[in-house]
Parts: structure tokens; sequence; C-alpha cells
């Protein structure tokens, strides 16, 4: 009887334990190491993928479905005395409503990593200390993503993430380690900086819009969701005016411009055109991308 209740017991515990935040894939590629021991690097991507996926980053209890998915992927260029550099790309995504579609969050690419490491060094997160490059811009990077996600269901919601993102950089800054500086152009600091600016606060209002009142009811009312998504473009058009070549900008479209694209390029019309120059006048550089959105 006694065995009969432990069990019962561990299945329910087991079903209600709250699950971890992320569900993400870390891929580090040595391709360009001339380097004939790759266990290294095995070791390296096993322990990335359980510190990120395993570690407890928030407060907030999780359900399964609930997991943010995203990836990682590290390319290592050079290889000496446990000292690696490379660069570190990083996407993330949300299910729209009602569908089986992923939307993408992020896209980003990251080009000054690097990091010292030790074959089976345990990796530990201590939001008060700067224990090694390594778990600071991997921990930056999952704060960012769960920001960013965040943001897409409540406006301003990411804020508590960003803080602790903004955290990370402060105590990383001491380390002098390349992508923190204050003075980079492109750095982790202007990032989380700009996210938690009322400067640029056009781009989170954006990132709500766009997706919880516009992506999310596509399925529904799909006239009305493009309606939607289009006006919310608008919003750039203030914060160029403001700052031209804004940061957060290029950020957005390199995740979002394939969807644009797909998003109005079927289904109920919209006012192309005015869409078309509000897309060139705020994100130039995918001018071949927008002129494939027919009239």
């Amino acid at each position: 009887m006694r065995s009969f209740l432990f069990i019962v017991i561990f299945v329910v515990s087991s079903i209600s334990l709250p699950a971890q935040e992320l569900n993400c894939t870390v891929t580090v590629n040595s391709d360009q190491v001339a380097q004939t021991n790759q266990q290294v690097f095995r070791t390296l991507e096993r322990s990335l993928n359980d510190f990120v996926n395993k570690t407890k980053w928030t407060n907030r209890i999780y359900k399964e479905n609930e997991r943010v998915n995203a990836q990682m992927f590290i390319t290592i260029t050079e290889y000496e005395s446990n000292r690696f550099k490379g660069n570190i790309q990083i996407q993330s995504s949300r299910p729209v409503y009602n569908t089986s579609y992923e939307t993408p969050i992020f896209n980003y690419k990251d080009n000054q990593f690097n990091f010292e490491y030790i074959e089976f060094q345990p990796l530990i997160f201590n939001e008060n200390t700067f224990e090694s490059n390594l778990v600071s811009v991997i921990s930056y990077y999952v704060y960012v993503i769960l920001g960013l996600d965040a943001d897409t269901f409540s406006l301003e919601g990411g804020s508590g993430n960003f803080r602790k993102a903004q955290n990370i950089v402060t105590q990383a800054q001491s380390s002098n380690s390349a992508g923190w500086s204050q003075s980079t152009d492109r750095s982790r600091f202007e990032l989380v900086d700009n996210l938690m600016s009322n400067t640029y606060r056009e781009y989170r209002v954006a990132m709500y819009n766009y997706h919880r009142k516009g992506i999310d009811i596509l399925a529904d009312n799909n006239s009305t969701g493009k309606q939607v998504i289009s006006g919310t473009l608008k919003l750039f058009e203030t914060m160029i005016k403001r700052r031209p070549n804004a940061f957060l900008i290029q950020t957005f479209f390199d995740a979002k411009s394939e969807e644009i694209l797909n998003i109005f390029s079927d289904g109920p019309k919209v006012d192309v055109v005015k869409l078309k120059e509000t897309l060139n006048n705020i994100a130039p550089l995918y001018s071949s991308t927008w002129n494939e959105i027919k009239y």
C-alpha cells in the first residue's frame, strides 16, 4: 500500500512539475578549426544545451507548451589552449494563435564572441557576479529572447527580462571582453539599452501590436489582421525620424522581412502602394524583398 501511494504521489508530482522557460537547441560548429580531437566541442555543446534548458531563469511558472522555442548557433573560428573565438547566431519564434505556424521573433548574429572554456567545467549563472564570458553571453541572450517573447504577448511585458540583461551587461563590462562596451557599435550594451529606452518605445509597441493584435488574428480575420500589421509598420516611421538607422529596426526586419512578404502576397488585398512606400522608407536594405509584394 505504501509503495502504491508513493507511485501515485510521484506521478502526480511529475505531472504538475513546472517546465523551464526555454526549448532551445544549441549547436557548436567547429568545422573552421584545424583540430583533430573534436571532443571538447561536443562536450561544450552538451553542456550549453543543459545550461540553457535546465536553468530556472525567472520566477514565472511555465507550462510545457509555453516554453519559448529558440536556437543558438555557435561557430568557432579559432581555438587554442582553452581559448575560443567565433560568433553566435540567435533565433527565436513563438506560435501564432489558431495555427501551427511559428512566427520568427529574433534573428541576430553576434560576431564578438570570445571566451575561455575548460572541458567539463560547470556552467553556472550568478546574476550578481561575472563568472565567465561564455556564461554571461549565453545568459544575456536568454533574457533578450524571453523579453522579446513576452513583449509580443503583453505591452512592454518583457521589461523584467531586459533589466536582467542590463545587469549582465553591467557585470560583464568590468571583464573588458569584446561586445559589452558602450562605445562599440551594435554592442550587447546598445541592444538592451535601446530596448529599455523611451527613445525607441515605438519598437516595443510595434512588437505587441504586430503579434497580438495583428498576426494572431490572421487565421480568423485575415483582412483585419493585415490592416493592423500594415498600420503597425508605420510606427517605425516616427522612430526613424527621431533616430535614422535605428539598430532595433534592423533587428526587426532581419527576423520579419520574409514573413511580411508572405503575409501581403496572399489573401485579401491592402493598399500595397502605401505599404511598399512605408517599407522602403523604414527598411531600404530589403527593397528587393518589398519589390516582390505584388499590387
